[in-house]
């Protein structure tokens, strides 16, 4: 499959004040392909380190478990494979395939699947079938999203068109589009309220009440804007509400991390482009994969304040960065593509611990 980047805009209804725009789905296919070894120094090598540190006892150590949410999306495909070349990795993901479990295939850690719907865990009001995931994990990684306008990505399967759905909520609120993306929210589609703040909430309520294992961190993949809603072009991306959604989202996670004493990061990308990946194999790490892209340096900068794009290799290779060098706790950081060569693991991990 190919990424579709000329998206073709169906206005359903356009007023003196209102617009509300159908866009038929980004189509995106990822096969990663994974990292290799990093020459940085780890955390846990660090001989100074002792056990009454807090922030070394914390810190993730090799063959830890990290459930990550949304491992069959395209960013969370690539997250699970590099995850694993250090961790055990639950991958939680609506359905398995065959396709999906070819993937995943050939690891010297196996990533081992579990099959959960958050929003049919939300109708059924518990994570019972989210819980196996998170029982044993110290981590979790939360790569689940969806698009910022009503596309087949907000059906219940995310294959059928929401444009019947979308015109009837438009027609019973007199086309107030406020009111038509609540009644969208209450028919349980995968809506941002639903996906990027109700279901997050749910992972972490349930990680709480089911976990046996020590809960060292949480890394939420949100967006760029998400602090300058009121700032242009920001406003236009948030007209149904998704960088409110991913704000909630974060706040949520703030306060669930301080309350249970928890690490938590926030990744803001930007756009995401990259791919389609044909494999699971890498040398190196992820940020080798997009050869032909021009823009492949890597730029962070705590908080969110960065403007671009961002490979969705370079998001899932500096996420598990993240992970592995023990660096961006209790903060948030925008990471998008420069112009430039590909960075190397060192360069990348000093900027990351310079945050």
């Amino acid at each position: 499959m190919t990424r579709r980047n000329n998206l073709l805009l169906n206005v359903l209804f356009l007023g003196t004040t209102t617009l509300l725009l159908v866009l038929p789905q980004s189509i995106d296919a990822f096969t990663p392909v994974l990292i290799g070894g990093f020459n940085f120094k780890f955390p846990w090598d660090n001989d100074e380190s002792s056990s009454d540190s807090s922030s070394s006892s914390a810190a993730l150590q090799p063959g830890d478990t990290i459930a990550v949410i949304g491992a069959s999306g395209n960013v969370g495909k690539l997250v699970a494979l590099r995850l694993s070349d250090t961790y055990k990795v639950n991958g939680v993901v609506r359905s398995t395939s065959p396709e999906l479990e070819e993937f995943f295939e050939g690891r010297d850690n196996p990533i081992t699947l579990y099959e959960s719907d958050l929003l049919e865990e939300l109708e059924n009001g518990g994570g019972t079938t989210l819980a196996p995931a998170l029982q044993s994990a110290n981590a979790i990684i939360i790569c689940t999203g969806t698009t910022a306008f009503p596309t087949e990505a907000w059906s219940k399967s995310g294959e059928f068109s929401v444009t019947d759905e979308v015109i009837q909520a438009l027609l019973s609120n007199r086309f107030s589009v406020k009111a038509a993306i609540q009644d969208l929210d209450a028919l349980g589609l995968n809506t941002p309220n639903n996906v990027d703040d109700r279901a997050n909430a749910l992972v972490l309520d349930t990680w709480e009440s089911v976990g046996k294992a020590r809960k060292k961190r949480v890394i939420l993949l949100s967006s760029i804007g998400v602090q300058r809603r009121t700032a242009m072009p920001f406003p236009i991306l948030n007209a149904c509400g998704v960088l409110d959604a991913k704000a909630a989202a974060e706040e949520g996670l703030i306060a669930t991390a301080e309350r249970l004493g928890f690490s938590y990061t926030i990744v803001r990308p930007g756009q995401l482009f990259g791919g389609p990946y044909d494999n699971n194999y890498y040398l190196g790490t992820l940020f080798q994969l997009d050869k032909d892209a021009k823009t492949q340096d890597v730029d962070v900068g705590r908080g969110d304040e960065l403007l671009g794009d961002t490979l969705r290799s370079t998001l899932a290779e500096v996420t598990a960065m993240v992970c592995e060098g023990d660096c961006a706790r209790d903060m948030d950081f925008a990471a998008v593509n420069v112009k430039g060569d590909v960075p190397t693991a060192e360069e990348v991990q000093e900027r990351l611990q310079a945050l």
